[in-house]
């Protein structure tokens, strides 16, 4: 197991008797794929808040950006604990990803750069960014702060065959 490879479990709990274990680059192959995530963060007083996005697996962590004055990144200010949620919208067929993990500010300028890139090809040119002071800049000149969420553990939840794989990754 490589430092980027997690321990993986099948919860036979919560899995049909006849599932697998989701692989690995099944996981990330679907988190690099996907268009659209949802992120859970919570509120100083403890209010939950979900909200959709776009984002970008890079460099075996999911990354995302936003406004330093959007609530998403208030609430990550004041605890940096995360879960993002990708999947399909049905109920016998597809896999669910939940990916938890603390977002942490990525301000680096050569990463930003080729994160910037990454965006813009999975999503195209209308999802440009100038990378300067730590930071995004979109077309209409706005800052987007960068967050990179290592994972700690992901879950997948295959349906059809019913399965709930876990992967836990040892954090440094």
């Amino acid at each position: 197991m490589s430092q980027n490879e997690p321990r993986t479990d099948l919860d036979a709990r919560y899995s049909d008797p006849a599932a697998a274990a989701t692989s690995w680059s099944e996981a990330v192959t679907r988190l690099a794929t996907a268009q659209v995530y949802w992120l859970s963060t919570v509120r100083p007083e403890g209010r939950p808040h979900v909200t959709p996005l776009l984002g970008v697996w890079f460099d075996h962590a999911l990354h995302f950006c936003t406004g330093a004055e959007e609530r998403k990144a208030r609430n990550l200010a004041a605890n940096p604990n995360c879960v993002l949620t990708t999947g399909d919208n049905a109920l016998h067929e597809g896999l669910d990803l939940v990916v938890e993990g603390a977002a942490l500010p990525l301000t680096d300028h050569l990463r930003l750069g080729r994160l910037a890139d990454a965006y813009q090809g999975k999503y195209g040119p209308d999802w440009h960014f100038e990378v300067r002071d730590g930071a995004f800049h979109g077309k209409d000149g706005n800052r987007a702060v960068v967050y990179r969420v290592a994972p700690t553990t992901v879950f997948g939840f295959g349906k059809g065959v019913y399965s709930q794989t876990r992967w836990r990754f040892d954090i440094a």
